[in-house]
């Protein structure tokens, strides 16, 4: 395994499972920047608040989140790793817009990891929050 694509795996579990900066950092540029064409994401301009994100929706509202990778490819000429897959959820933890709903969600995502060196420098989320607030009741 290249040596990006194993620090991008190793983030991706990290911050999929709720870590945080704390475990998400040793694999990111300090000032490593976060963007994403969503609603949920609205003021997050960096990976550091992106993983807090994560870690507080996993420790409140999801807390049976997981995901189910689809694909990991690395682009070594570009210093890109992109992973697909799907994350899932139950809304049974306090949190979120409403009181726990006890409805789930499924929804398909893409990180792509940008990488100066070793480490990611910039990352984007491709994502559908619309669809994936309505699967919770949420919007």
């Amino acid at each position: 395994m290249s040596s990006i694509k194993e620090t991008a795996a190793q983030f991706f579990d990290a911050c999929e499972t709720g870590k945080g900066w704390d475990a998400c950092e040793q694999f990111c540029h300090s000032d490593a920047s976060f963007a994403a064409q969503a609603d949920a994401f609205e003021g997050i301009e960096t990976i550091q608040g992106y993983t807090e994100a994560m870690k507080g929706l996993i420790a409140g509202p999801l807390p049976d989140a997981g995901y189910d990778l689809k694909s990991f490819t690395v682009d070594e000429e570009r210093g890109h790793v992109c992973g697909y897959a799907v994350f899932k959820g139950t809304h049974t933890g306090e949190g979120g817009p409403i009181e726990p709903s006890g409805k789930k969600v499924e929804t398909d995502y893409v990180y792509v990891m940008e990488f100066e060196g070793d480490r990611i420098r910039h990352m984007t989320k491709i994502w559908n929050d619309g669809f994936a607030m309505r699967q919770l009741g949420w919007g």
